[in-house]
């Protein structure tokens, strides 16, 4: 498999969590080297997205994730795959405040100014696609929690169909089904013509 941490025992980062849930605090410190190269996998992944004149860097996207998840007492770890779940949620919702912030600072100020002919969106209009993304997917969550889930792990998480497929334990097949009406009810939330 293509993900990092398939190589660390699944038993191991699910003890870990259980132990961080329990209320041992040293157990997030001895989790994180097993999962670091994955959640800078996902970082890059994200970081890829973002605007040429960006100036998030893929460590500090996963030190921001780090310091979110670390005051992630209430959360109920269930295993590694819902570990990495909640790390790419918490990716995305770190890059959308970003675009929220970018977007709410004088209008054009931060864009990067291209010519008619590169065919690279301004930074403004990347905030914008990545905000009208993150509003759509809030509505399809209130709609179908299986399918925002499926989203975030194939476009946020960047995971192939078989590894979301293992993550939800769920098939190759129905993972293709509900990833298609995902993409479908998204562009008619973001683009209804």
């Amino acid at each position: 498999m293509r993900l990092a941490c398939m190589t660390t025992s699944p038993q191991n980062v699910t003890q870990l969590l259980k132990e961080w849930r329990s209320g041992d605090p040293q157990a997030f410190d001895r989790l994180l080297p097993l999962v670091y190269e994955e959640l800078r996998s996902i970082a890059h992944r994200y970081i890829r997205r973002e605007n040429a004149g960006h100036s998030l860097q893929t460590t500090a996207l996963v030190h921001e994730a780090y310091l979110r998840l670390v005051g992630r007492d209430e959360t109920d770890w269930q295993n590694r795959s819902h570990f990495f779940g909640v790390c790419a949620q918490v990716m995305r919702h770190l890059l959308v405040d970003r675009a929220r912030a970018r977007h709410a600072a004088k209008r054009g100020g931060s864009a990067l100014r291209v010519s008619f002919n590169s065919g690279i969106p301004a930074a403004d209009e990347r905030d914008e696609m990545l905000l009208a993304l993150d509003a759509a997917l809030d509505r399809l969550s209130a709609v179908d929690e299986r399918k925002s889930r499926i989203v975030e792990l194939r476009y946020f998480g960047g995971l192939s169909v078989e590894e979301t497929a293992e993550a939800m334990n769920l098939s190759t097949v129905t993972i293709k089904r509900e990833w298609q009406r995902a993409k479908a009810f998204l562009l008619s939330e973001i683009d209804p013509a």
